[in-house]
């Protein structure tokens, strides 16, 4: 069965409120199986206008990371991401 994958671009815009948001979403991350395989604001952008940080996470299926997504600590730890950054978040199945 295929990993699945979180995608996720942020721009941060209240560092302090960010952090709470991290320290939430983290222990959610571990509980759904998650592993952050990249994070940070240093990605090489060779196209395209977004800015801020990237993170990527694996999950053991497509179907895991929607789990984790809409799970109840995430969509809590959501609602305050919400208040302090904007984001383009996808999930996708990946290739093999």
């Amino acid at each position: 069965m295929p990993k699945g994958y979180l995608v996720a671009n942020i721009r941060v815009t209240d560092a302090e409120k960010f952090q709470a948001f991290a320290g939430m979403a983290a222990p959610a991350i571990k509980k759904y199986g998650g592993k952050v395989l990249a994070r940070g604001p240093s990605a090489d952008r060779h196209e395209g206008e977004l800015s801020g940080t990237v993170m990527m996470i694996e999950f053991e299926s497509k179907k895991a990371a929607e789990t984790f997504y809409f799970s109840e600590e995430y969509q809590a730890a959501k609602a305050v991401r919400e208040t302090c950054s904007d984001t383009d978040l996808m999930i996708i199945e990946g290739a093999e």
